[in-house]
């Protein structure tokens, strides 16, 4: 029988079409000695998901080993990103995951790998994320699953994260409940990456008014929109139209899902984020030309959707960018 003293065991599953950077992420947390810090370190695992073993890039092999049987006694099990998570995973696979987390091990998802644990059922009726780029297919493909595509990880009787980096955070989270913030602050001081993002925090996503297609109506009014978002209506895209506002409204539900006057409102954000990414103009400016009206509003709207301030979005993403200087219009 185990005792209470015995390390805490995690299983990463190599899946087929696994990817190295996902992959790696877990190894470095959880599987990394850690004794100095943690005298009952993890008990880490690598295993394949299939009795050949699994080939990834760059000519790495992770061998067969124990393979699946590992996740019987695992605490934790993990799944990283996979090209092929969207087309289907080992029906073995699904069938030890439903039996793992039927018996109480805590199961996590890293990016794509949210796809591998909708298969196995584990999703349905919980919120979870993934990488934005594939949350649209998640959510259409598993409809019992409430996809949240703008945080970077969810805790809904299972884990999962975004993609890439967003799984770092995902594993320090899993430390930090399991021994606290100073162990796991200490390991994001030793991988050199901020201690904590919270999982609310969006992910650095276009606010952009998706939904936007081959329609050449739709085409048309989302370039005329872009060209005009300092004085733009939805009264005035009805008239560029030459429809009723009735209509347009009806028409934006059905094709973009969103009512006009938000996907009107996410492309004044989408056009301020790219003003932050590629200008120096201070905010008050960047809110005129977004048709946003002043600073204060796009602070506010901004902060609501990315989950961070403007100052800091423009540090993460035009980092070289010197103070602007004092003066009407510039000042942040």
């Amino acid at each position: 029988m185990r005792k209470e003293s015995d390390a805490h065991r995690v299983a990463l599953v190599a899946i087929p079409g696994v990817r190295l950077f996902e992959l790696a992420i877990a190894a470095e947390v959880f599987g990394v000695d850690r004794h100095d810090l943690v005298p009952d370190w993890y008990d880490f695992a690598l295993v394949a998901s299939t009795p050949s073993g699994e080939t990834i890039s760059h000519g790495i092999t992770v061998p067969a080993g124990r393979g699946l049987d590992a996740l019987r006694t695992a605490d934790t099990v993990i799944i990283p990103a996979s090209a092929e998570a969207h087309s289907g995973a080992p029906a073995e696979l699904l069938l030890a995951l439903r039996a793992a987390h039927a018996r109480g091990a805590r199961i996590a998802a890293i990016c794509s790998g949210s796809f591998v644990l909708a298969e196995a059922g584990l999703l349905d009726g919980r919120r979870a994320t993934t990488h934005w780029m594939h949350a649209d297919e998640l959510a259409r493909r598993y409809p019992t699953v409430d996809v949240d595509p703008a945080v970077l990880y969810v805790h809904d009787g299972v884990w999962t994260s975004a993609g890439s980096a967003a799984g770092l955070d995902l594993c320090l989270e899993l430390v930090r409940r399991d021994h606290g913030s100073a162990i796991a602050n200490e390991i994001a001081r030793r991988i050199v990456i901020p201690p904590h993002r919270d999982g609310g925090q969006a992910q650095y996503i276009r606010a952009a008014a998706t939904g936007v297609g081959e329609s050449a109506p739709r085409r048309d009014v989302y370039e005329w929109a872009r060209r005009n978002l300092r004085a733009v209506t939805v009264a005035a895209m009805a008239e560029h139209l030459g429809i009723s506002t009735r209509t347009l409204h009806r028409r934006f539900l059905e094709e973009t899902g969103r009512p006009p006057q938000v996907w009107l409102q996410r492309l004044r954000l989408q056009s301020a984020a790219e003003l932050l990414e590629s200008t120096d103009l201070g905010l008050a400016a960047i809110a005129r030309r977004a048709g946003l009206g002043t600073a204060t509003n796009l602070r506010a709207q901004f902060a609501a959707v990315y989950g961070v301030p403007p100052a800091h979005y423009r540090r993460t993403f035009r980092p070289a960018l010197e103070p602007a200087s004092a003066g009407p219009g510039r000042a942040e």
